[in-house]
C-alpha cells in the first residue's frame, strides 16, 4: 500500500457538479456560527475549508468608487440622457473590468457591485437625483439592464461582477428618509416603481437588490413582502439581498418598528435580507442579535441556511470557488486608452442642446470666446465617484480646441477680505499643501476619512489673504485661497485651507455668513459653532464667535462683465457642486438657479447678447431661456466633461442626448416632495399636464431630421410599428427616435402618452433609414384594482412617433381586441380598501407587520375613497368594515348623501388590532360607485357588504 493517499476535494470544489449542488454541500459543512457570521457584509473567513473572507458592496455607479484613482464616466443621469443602451453596456463593461484589475492589487476592492441605481426620477428635487436614468420605467430599464450586462459580462458561467440594484423601493426623498413612508396605490406600485425593477431583473443580469431607508406603505422596506411576494418571483436565480448602510438598526433606533434588535434583524431576514450592513467592519452586534433572535425562536437555521445559499450562489458565479477556470480573474484592463475614449464618447453622448437658436451653435471658427462661471474651470466628482486619473474642465478642453489665445476666463467668485473686530484680517499662512486629494488612497466607507492637520490654521494679521467666496444657494458658501485650497475644518475644530474640493459624508467645507451687530458671525455648517479666533488659529468658537466685517475686493459680475463685453461669444458655465445643496441626506428646496449664478447669468447677458448658457448639474433648473440664444445641459460629465463640451459646442459632434426626465418651469408645478402618487397629482411626463420648460425626452441637433411612411399592424400579439428617419441637415448626427402609446378613450386614468420603444441611431447627410419597433401587447396594460391584475383596454390606442415626447412627427391609431372591464363583485369579494379608484387626503399604512395594506385619512383631515363599478346585484341590506384605530367610515353612493355611518369608540387597543363592525344599509340593486369617508385615526382594511 502507498504512504500517499490520494486526495480527493469535497463536492463544492467539484468544478463538474451544477452550482446548486456545490453550494448545498458547502453550506452543509459550516457550522452555525459560522453560517450566522456570513450575515453580516463582512463575512470572515473559513481557513478550516479553505475559504476566503467576502464582502458585499463595491460602490461603482458611474466607475469604480472610493478605492482610488479609476476612469470616472458621467452621472448615471448623465448616462440615462444618452438613450444609448450600446453605449451604457460597454461603460458597465469597463468599470466591471477596473473593478477586476483593480482587485488585483487591492483585495478590499469587492466583486458584488452595489449598482445601478433605478430609482425612477420622479420629482427633481430629489438630492440624489443624480443616481437615477430617467423619471419613466421604461428607460430606466433599458439603461440599467445595459448597464447590468456590462456590469456581469458575457461569460455563460462565471460573471465579471455581480451586481446588485438600488434602492427597492419607491425612494424618492432624503429628508426624513429612515422615517418617512411612501404611500404607493397598487396602480402606482405595478406601472411605476416596480416596472423598472422587474425588467431589469428578468433580463437575467441582476445578482440582487438593496432596500432603501424609507418605509412604503407604513412598512419598512427592509421588511417587505414584496421581496418575495414580486422580487423572487421574476427570475429562478438566487438573489442576493444587501441592506443598506445602517438600515438594520434603523428598524428600532429611528422607525421604532420593533422592539429589539433581535426581533427586527429576524423580521429583515425573513423578509428576505441575506446580507447585513451595520457597524461597518464590526460585524459582532450583528451576530450578537442573529444569535439571540435564535436563541428566542424568532429564527430557524433554516432561515438562517437560505440566506447563506444566496450568498453562496453570487460568490460561486464570480469564480471564487474555480480559480483557475474564472475567465476575469486575470483581467488587467484599468485606465487603458479605449477606456479614456470611452469615457469621452460617453460625455459627449450625454449633453443635451436645449435651445439654439438664430444657428448660433455650433461656435465660428476664430470665435474670440469668453468663459465664465464658478463651473467653468471645475471638473467635480460626486460622492459615488472614483479619484480622477485624468481631468478636463470646460476651459480646457476651450482652450485645446480653440487655441487659449481666443479664450478669455472669469470665474465670477466675489473676491473678499474678512476683517475682526479687532481690525485685523484673516490670513492664510504659505504652506507646501502639495497636490493631495481627498480618497486618492481609497476607503471602505470614505465618511471616516479625516480633514488634514498638517497644515497651519489661517490666523490673522493687518493686510489679511483675499477669499474667493462662493454661495451656492441658500446662504451655503465656500471660500477659497488663492492656491486653490478650500477652507475646511478637521478634528481638531482649526480652520485651514486644506481641500482640494468640498466633499465628504459631512462637508467640512461650508459656512454661513449670518447678519450680527455690526457685521457678520461666520458659522460653520457642518459642525454647527460659529468661528473665533484664537492665538492658535481660527477655529470652532465654543462660545461667541468672532464678528467679521466682509470687505469686498471685485464682485463675481464684475469680472463676469469685462470679459464678456471683449468677448464674440459668451459661455456661462452654471450648475451644482454635487456634494452641496442636493446629495445624498440632503433635497434641494427650489428648482431655482442659486442667485450667485444668476446675477453672473444677467451679467453675461447685458454684456453681450451672444450668451450661451451651459449648464453642468445633477438636476434641472427653472431658467429663463427667452433671451438667450442657446441653451445646453450635461450631467457631470466624469474625466472627459470639458473636451466633450469642447467639441460640441465646435461642432466636431452634433449633440445629440435627450432629457431623461422633465423640465418644469416653476416650482409651483411640483406636487409635495412625499407625494408619491404619480397618478393622482398627475407627476412626470406621463400625467403632467401643464406646460413643462422642456419635455421629456427633448434634444435638439446641428442636423434636421423628416419622418416619414408610420405604418402599423397588429399580429400574435405584437404591434408591429415602421416608419423612415431621415437626415435633411448638412451634418452627420445621432438621432434619438421616440414610439408612445396612448389610449384614445380611458376608461381610468391613464398617462398622456408612454414611451414603447426608442433607439439612437447615426445618419449621414441625406441618408433616409426604416426603423421597426415590435411593440408587446403588455406594453397597452394597465393594473386593473377591480381584477388585481394586468389588463389591455379594448379599444383604440394611438401610436406616437416622434423626436420628444412633445414633439410628435406621426401618428396612428389601432384597434387592439383587450379585455373588458367587468364591475366589482362586492356582495362576493367585498373590497380590500387599498384598492381605490380615487382618494383624496388619505394614506397607505400597514395592515400588519408583515404584509397587507389598510388605508387611514391624513391627520387632521377627511379622507375620502372612490371605488367605480360596483355591482351590487339584486341590492344589500348591510355593511360590515374591517379597521383599527378610533374614528368613523363614512358611505355613500356616488355622489348621493351618506347612507351609513360606522363609529370605531373608544377605538381599538393598537395599529394592528383591527375589529369588524357593522351596520345596516340601504343600497338598491345594480352597479354604483362606493365613496368611503374616513375620519380620526381609523385603518380601514375591507368593506363588506350583506344582502
Amino acid at each position: 500500500m502507498s504512504a500517499h493517499t490520494s486526495h480527493t476535494p469535497p463536492p463544492f470544489r467539484d468544478q463538474q457538479l451544477p452550482f446548486a449542488k456545490r453550494v448545498g454541500d458547502l453550506l452543509s459543512r459550516l457550522t452555525l456560527d459560522e453560517k450566522m457570521g456570513w450575515l453580516h457584509q463582512f463575512a470572515p473567513a473559513v481557513e478550516r475549508l479553505g475559504i476566503a473572507a467576502f464582502r458585499t458592496g463595491q460602490e461603482a455607479l458611474h466607475g469604480v468608487a472610493w478605492m482610488g484613482p479609476a476612469t470616472v464616466f458621467p452621472q448615471a443621469v448623465g448616462l440615462g440622457a444618452s438613450w444609448n443602451e450600446n453605449l451604457v453596456r460597454r461603460v458597465g463593461e469597463a468599470v466591471s473590468k477596473e473593478v477586476r484589475a483593480m482587485r488585483v492589487r487591492d483585495d478590499r476592492v469587492g466583486l458584488n457591485v452595489w449598482a445601478p441605481t433605478v430609482n425612477l426620477l420622479r420629482h427633481p428635487l430629489w438630492g440624489r437625483n443624480e443616481e437615477g436614468y430617467s423619471e419613466d420605467p421604461k428607460l430606466t430599464s433599458a439603461i440599467a439592464t445595459a448597464y447590468t450586462r456590462g456590469l456581469r459580462g458575457e461569460h455563460p458561467t462565471y460573471w465579471r461582477t455581480a451586481p446588485v440594484l438600488k434602492h427597492w423601493l419607491a425612494h424618492n426623498n432624503e429628508t426624513g428618509r429612515d422615517v418617512t413612508s411612501s404611500s404607493v396605490r397598487p396602480r402606482v406600485l405595478h406601472e411605476y416603481d416596480l416596472r423598472a425593477f422587474r425588467a431589469t431583473v428578468e433580463a437575467g443580469a441582476v445578482a440582487g437588490v438593496m432596500p432603501a431607508y424609507n418605509l412604503v406603505n407604513g412598512r419598512p422596506n427592509h421588511v417587505s413582502p414584496y421581496l418575495g411576494e414580486h422580487l423572487r418571483t421574476w427570475t429562478d436565480q438566487d438573489l442576493l439581498v444587501c441592506s443598506d448602510a445602517g438600515a438594520p438598526s434603523n428598524l428600532v433606533d429611528s422607525e421604532h418598528y420593533f422592539d429589539t434588535h433581535e426581533q427586527a434583524t429576524a423580521a429583515a431576514l425573513m423578509a428576505g435580507v441575506d446580507s447585513f450592513t451595520d457597524h461597518g467592519t464590526d460585524s459582532s452586534k450583528i451576530v450578537d442579535r442573529i444569535q439571540g433572535a435564535f436563541k428566542q425562536g424568532l429564527l430557524s437555521e433554516a432561515d438562517i441556511d437560505a440566506a447563506v445559499r444566496r450568498q453562496l450562489s453570487v460568490r460561486f458565479r464570480l469564480g471564487e470557488f474555480d480559480p483557475e477556470h474564472d475567465p476575469h480573474a486575470l483581467t488587467t484592463d484599468f485606465d487603458t486608452p479605449a477606456h479614456r475614449a470611452l469615457a469621452q464618447e460617453a460625455a459627449e453622448q450625454a449633453i443635451v442642446l436645449l435651445k439654439n437658436s438664430g444657428g448660433l451653435l455650433p461656435l465660428a471658427p476664430g470665435t474670440r470666446l469668453a468663459v465664465v462661471g464658478l463651473l467653468a474651470d471645475e471638473c467635480k466628482r460626486d460622492w459615488y465617484s472614483g479619484t480622477l486619473l485624468h481631468r478636463s474642465t470646460p476651459l480646457e478642453g476651450l482652450c485645446e480646441r480653440f487655441g487659449a489665445e481666443h479664450v478669455q476666463f472669469a470665474e465670477g467668485v466675489d473676491r473678499i477680505l474678512l476683517k475682526t473686530s479687532a481690525g485685523t484680517f484673516l490670513y492664510v499662512p504659505e504652506a507646501d499643501a502639495d497636490d493631495e486629494v481627498r480618497g486618492a488612497e481609497g476607503a471602505l466607507d470614505p465618511a471616516l476619512l479625516a480633514g488634514r492637520t498638517d497644515l497651519p490654521p489661517l490666523t490673522t494679521d493687518a493686510t489679511g489673504t483675499e477669499l474667493s467666496l462662493v454661495d451656492w444657494g441658500e446662504g451655503v458658501l465656500t471660500l477659497r485661497a488663492p492656491d486653490g485650497r478650500y477652507l475646511s475644518v478637521a478634528e481638531d475644530g482649526h480652520v485651514r485651507a486644506s481641500a482640494d474640493q468640498p466633499g465628504g459624508w459631512v462637508v467640512q467645507e461650508t459656512f454661513r455668513l449670518e447678519p450680527h451687530e455690526n457685521g457678520h458671525l461666520l458659522r460653520h455648517i457642518g459642525t454647527g459653532p460659529p468661528l473665533s479666533v484664537a492665538a492658535d488659529g481660527l477655529k470652532l468658537s465654543d462660545g461667541n464667535g468672532e464678528i467679521f466685517e466682509v470687505v469686498v475686493v471685485e464682485r463675481g459680475e464684475d469680472a463676469v462683465s469685462r470679459v464678456a463685453s471683449q468677448a464674440d461669444v459668451v459661455l456661462v458655465v452654471a450648475g451644482n457642486d454635487p456634494h452641496i445643496n442636493g446629495r445624498e441626506t440632503e433635497d434641494r428646496t427650489t428648482l431655482a438657479l442659486p442667485a450667485h449664478q444668476e446675477r453672473l447669468l444677467r451679467a453675461a447677458r447685458t454684456a453681450n447678447p451672444n450668451t450661451v448658457l451651459a449648464l453642468v448639474s445633477a438636476y434641472p433648473y427653472a431658467v429663463d431661456p427667452s433671451d438667450l440664444p442657446a441653451v445646453l445641459w450635461t450631467a457631470h460629465g466624469g474625466q472627459a466633461a470639458g473636451t466633450a463640451l469642447a467639441r460640441i459646442l465646435a461642432g466636431d459632434v452634433s449633440p445629440a442626448g435627450r432629457l431623461p426626465q422633465t423640465w418644469y418651469a416653476d416650482d409651483a408645478d411640483l406636487p409635495d416632495l412625499l407625494d408619491y402618487d404619480v397618478i393622482g397629482s398627475r407627476q412626470t411626463y406621463l400625467y403632467f399636464e401643464g406646460t413643462p420648460l422642456f419635455p421629456f425626452g427633448h434634444g435638439l441637433s446641428y442636423a434636421s431630421f423628416s419622418y416619414d411612411g408610420l405604418t402599423t399592424r397588429v399580429e400574435d400579439g405584437t404591434v408591429h410599428v415602421s416608419f423612415t428617419v431621415g437626415n435633411t441637415g448638412d451634418v452627420t448626427a445621432d438621432e434619438v427616435v421616440q414610439l408612445y402609446t396612448r389610449v384614445m378613450e380611458p376608461s381610468v386614468p391613464r398617462p398622456r402618452r408612454e414611451l414603447a420603444a426608442h433607439r439612437r441611431l447615426t445618419l449621414a447627410p441625406g441618408e433616409v433609414r426604416e426603423i421597426a419597433f415590435r411593440v408587446p401587447m403588455s406594453a397597452f396594460a394597465f393594473w386593473d384594482v377591480a381584477q388585481g391584475r394586468r389588463r389591455v383596454a379594448p379599444g383604440l390606442h394611438e401610436i406616437l412617433v416622434g423626436a420628444s415626447s412633445e414633439d410628435i412627427r406621426l401618428t396612428r391609431t389601432v384597434d387592439l381586441d383587450g379585455e373588458p372591464s367587468v364591475p366589482r363583485p362586492v356582495m362576493v369579494g367585498g373590497l380590500d380598501a387599498v384598492n381605490f379608484d380615487e382618494q383624496s387626503d388619505t394614506e397607505i399604512v400597514d395592515r400588519a407587520k408583515t404584509s397587507g395594506d389598510s388605508v387611514t385619512p391624513v391627520a387632521g383631515r377627511r379622507g375620502e375613497l372612490v371605488l367605480r363599478d360596483c355591482d351590487f346585484g339584486k341590492g344589500a341590506a348591510g355593511i360590515t368594515v374591517e379597521a383599527a384605530g378610533e374614528g368613523t367610515v363614512e358611505l355613500s353612493l356616488g355622489d348621493g348623501p351618506v347612507l351609513a355611518v360606522l363609529t370605531l369608540s373608544p377605538g381599538t387597543a393598537g395599529p394592528y388590532d383591527y375589529a369588524a363592525v357593522s351596520a345596516p344599509v340601504a343600497v338598491t340593486a345594480g352597479v354604483h360607485d362606493v365613496r368611503l369617508g374616513l375620519r380620526g385615526t381609523v385603518r380601514l382594511a375591507r368593506v363588506a357588504f350583506s344582502a
